[in-house]
């Protein structure tokens, strides 16, 4: 099994436990780890023969709008359950980092879902 990655994709969503907190959309960076055989793309070279990361990443671009979390754990879960119901990979990671605490670089989460 191989891997495609986005890295570091900076959104912003509506993330946060007080109100206040999701007022505004904040600056998030999403890593999204997809599993997938590509081996039938790397023959082809062709977009059909594997996930599309361009389309993933206008996806997560758009996905916060009109959304809002408490935890970034939910949104984790959430960004999860999508990306295995539309771009079908066996499995995905799902990393979220959130700049909340100003004597700490960033917090970050980590999920894993398979089908």
């Amino acid at each position: 099994m191989s891997q495609i990655s986005i890295v570091d994709l900076e959104v912003f969503y509506r993330v946060g436990v007080p109100d206040a907190e999701r007022a505004q959309p904040q600056r998030l960076l999403l890593t999204i780890e997809m599993e997938s055989d590509f081996s039938a793309a790397a023959k082809s070279d062709s977009i059909v023969d594997t996930i599309d990361y361009y389309a993933v990443t206008q996806k997560l671009l758009k996905f916060g709008e009109g959304r809002e979390w408490k935890l970034i754990e939910k949104l984790a879960a959430d960004i999860a359950d999508l990306i295995l119901t539309e771009f079908k990979p066996p499995a995905v990671t799902v990393e979220v980092k959130k700049f909340i605490i100003s004597q700490a670089r960033h917090v970050a989460i980590s999920l894993t879902r398979e089908t």
